[in-house]
């Protein structure tokens, strides 16, 4: 195992990234501003609709204060169990999330990009979306978007000085302030009033029951595959976890759910037949009928509520991104009244249309070549096992190295145990959130899982890109060396700096 590199050169830019994050509350912590060129930047793709920080320095000013206020709040790993406060701002808001109908989405893995291909399918509809999800990959502006772009940065400040005084009503009332996550949840629904959406797609933050999102009465619950990830909140077997996340089924809903281990399953189900619920389960009543590897993602044949869609190309890597295309479908449809109150089949070259112009940034996503660096926010061991099975299918890498950097509340070697097998070598490094595992604690880990000598240790990430590319290209094996950067969201919006994108 390496040793990690010298005291660092106090001038340095990344290391005054990194010092300038360390009083920011872990859940906005993401680095803004660039490093030192490194050479992994060479032609990352362009047209990067992230949003990067806003060019005008009042806007951007404006922004930073709104963030600052924000992080004085309870972060979105610090909850209280109750939709209390939440439903309090939104009684003095005048209810906006009961102005327009919504899509409800939970699981553990999945739910970002499923719900971005639900906006898509919508959106080519020619219906107006709004778009809620968490966490963001490198702006807080990400989450919330209207008709499929995140919000401009001078409305995000606007939206959260208009509800600001409503905000400090409830904190006045309640025995707690409303968290980070509460306050920004409210922001949307407001935006979303104000807009005004047709629908509105929303992604809970954790679990469902008490999820400050569970204050709309969503027409369509989605829950995508469910596993074991913040066990300490929510359950320590994926039953147990289901019946926190089977609470957005709300009376008479339509229930779109993913392929479920089978005691989640039974949850769910359980809870429909409560809720006098309509179910319709992948493998079932819908799902993937046939996939193909295609230049850039996959080809599709999807079985609907209403009928079969071929010819579907998904410009994500993955199988598990083809469930999630399934997923999605059958949500919309089930929202239109497919396969309930009609037996007809959306149009075929309109979905086709909508699912070619998904984008998940973060997931599978190639920001470089010569040598390919992917980025994937896979952050527990079920997203690291769908993350190694759409490499090993999609990317015919001879050499793969990892660069991993996890989250301390996160199963890191349950994560490295699903990487194991296609990683050649480890790079184990930190990302700036102070949430990030110490980086000597993951390097222990790592040597217990990989062996000492397929482990390095660089505490920058910067340093272990760089690292990672110069591991890949050894061995003559330059055409076919690649690296994947993964482990957490915080290290995934890092490294998209660092590389040039946003």
């Amino acid at each position: 195992m390496s040793e990690p590199r010298d005291q660092f050169d106090e001038s340095d830019p990344f290391d005054r990234i990194v010092d300038a994050e360390t009083d920011r509350d872990p859940d906005l912590a993401v680095i803004e501003a660039g490093s030192r060129t490194l050479r992994a930047r060479s032609g990352p793709p362009q047209g990067d609709p992230v949003p990067a920080r806003p060019a005008d320095p009042e806007v951007d000013k404006a922004l930073r204060e709104v963030e600052t206020e924000l992080a004085t709040r309870w972060g979105e790993t610090k909850l209280e169990p109750s939709v209390r406060r939440i439903a309090a701002l939104m009684d003095v808001l005048g209810e906006p999330q009961r102005a327009y109908p919504s899509i409800h989405i939970t699981g553990t893995n999945g739910k970002t990009s499923t719900a971005r291909m639900v906006e898509a399918l919508l959106g080519a509809f020619e219906l107006r979306t709004g778009r809620y999800t968490s966490p963001h990959v490198q702006t807080i502006t990400e989450r919330i978007s209207l008709d499929g772009a995140p919000i401009p940065a001078e409305r995000f400040v606007e939206t959260y000085q208009d509800i600001k005084p409503y905000v400090e009503m409830v904190d006045a009332r309640e025995e707690f302030r409303l968290s980070f996550f509460e306050v920004v949840t409210g922001m949307a629904y407001a935006a979303f009033a104000d807009a005004p959406v047709d629908v509105a797609v929303v992604e809970v933050g954790m679990g469902g029951t008490w999820d400050a999102t569970n204050v709309i009465d969503a027409s369509v619950a989605v829950v995508t595959p469910i596993d074991l990830d913040h066990t300490d909140r929510l359950g320590h077997t994926p039953g147990e976890i289901a019946g926190e996340k089977s609470g957005i089924i709300k009376q008479g809903a339509t229930v779109i759910l993913a392929q479920q281990p089978v005691d989640a399953a039974q949850v769910m189900l359980k809870k429909a037949v409560e809720a006098d619920a309509t179910v319709a389960r992948e493998g079932m009543e819908f799902g993937v009928v046939r996939r193909e590897v295609a230049v850039g993602g996959q080809l599709l044949t999807l079985r609907g509520l209403g009928g079969e869609y071929d010819e579907v190309f998904l410009p994500l890597y993955g199988p598990y991104q083809a469930h999630n295309a399934a997923v999605a479908l059958a949500a919309v449809e089930a929202f239109f009244g497919i396969g309930a109150e009609q037996a007809r089949a959306l149009d075929v070259e309109t979905v086709r249309r909508a699912f070619a112009s998904v984008f998940s940034p973060g997931r599978l996503e190639v920001v470089r070549s010569s040598p390919t660096v992917i980025l994937d926010a896979a952050h527990n061991p079920a997203g690291a096992r769908a993350t190694a099975d759409g490499i090993a299918e999609s990317f015919g890498f001879s050499r793969l190295i990892g660069v991993v950097s996890t989250s301390a509340d996160k199963d890191a070697r349950g994560l490295l145990e699903a990487f194991e097998p296609i990683f050649a070598e480890v790079v184990v490094t930190a990302n700036s959130s102070p949430r990030a595992t110490d980086v000597d604690a993951l390097a222990a880990i790592a040597v217990e899982v990989f062996g000492d000598d397929r482990v390095v240790v660089e505490p920058r990430l910067d340093d272990a890109i760089e690292a990672a590319i110069t591991l890949a290209e050894e061995e003559d094996e330059y055409a076919g060396a690649g690296v994947l950067v993964t482990g957490s969201i915080f290290t995934v919006g890092d490294a998209r700096l660092l590389l040039g994108r946003g």
